[in-house]
């Protein structure tokens, strides 16, 4: 974790689904909640990826599951939510991290982000509710980005979808209410990882790197980990009396518009 920071949170008693977890964000959540004595299920594409992460999860010494899922596919998110529950004993926390990154202003990009970002989370949230129904402590907590909240030239739909979701959270979180489930999501600012959509473009854009990190107050890029504690948090105890919110994660990134 981020400056071997201890992690205060233990969560012995829960069973944590993420979608979309194998590497970047994802991995680090699955990792922390593992970390924090759950049982834990992530899904991905690519088969290598996920299967390195199982293993690490694997290492803590709890309850692990994983499944190669294409979350743009509704009949794979319904065979991965059920065979989760199934390995897990039930459903305690959703966690909606995948991204299809539509940036390109073309129908491509935009399908991209609405199948993957929106409706991926919309389809896995269904398919996990009657789980969440019978669980004393249910959230889902989706990951949206500090894009939602400001116009951009570039990458318009990946923004207007993320925005999408961060909407879908309140109404959702208001749907949910009498259902003791609590919905609240993540935003993201830049998010620096091995191999990740920041560390290619410090070597193949560095000028637009550089130029990102001059906005951001705190003079560096975040962690993957500084995202999985704010999940953490969200989905504990300790936010027992938080739903409806999206949470911002980005170094007072969003402050420089």
């Amino acid at each position: 974790m981020t400056n071997a920071l201890p992690l205060p949170f233990r969560l012995p008693d829960y069973r944590v689904v993420i979608a979309g977890g194998s590497k970047g964000i994802g991995r680090s959540i699955a990792l922390a909640f593992a970390e924090a004595g759950a049982a834990v299920s992530v899904c991905a594409r690519g088969q290598a990826a996920l299967d390195d992460v199982a293993h690490e999860i694997a290492a803590h010494g709890g309850v692990t599951h994983a499944q190669g899922c294409d979350l743009a596919d509704p009949a794979a998110i319904r065979r991965y939510i059920n065979a989760a529950a199934e390995a897990l004993g039930g459903i305690d926390v959703l966690v909606n991290n995948a991204s299809g990154y539509g940036f390109s202003d073309d129908d491509d990009g935009w399908l991209a982000g609405f199948n993957v970002d929106l409706m991926a989370a919309v389809r896995a949230s269904r398919e996990a509710l009657p789980y969440l129904k019978q669980s004393p402590h249910a959230s889902i907590v989706h990951t949206s980005s500090i894009a939602a909240f400001h116009p951009r030239r570039n990458g318009a739909p990946y923004a207007a979808v993320k925005a999408a979701l961060s909407q879908y959270t309140t109404s959702q979180a208001l749907a949910l209410a009498e259902d003791r489930i609590r919905v609240n999501a993540i935003a993201p600012g830049s998010i620096e990882f091995a191999d990740g959509l920041w560390d290619r473009r410090k070597r193949e854009e560095p000028a637009l790197y550089a130029t990102t990190l001059a906005k951001i107050p705190f003079g560096r890029y975040g962690a993957p980990e500084e995202i999985a504690h704010a999940a953490l948090f969200l989905a504990s105890p300790w936010a027992g009396w938080i739903t409806g919110q999206t949470l911002c994660v980005d170094g007072g990134q969003g402050l420089s518009g």
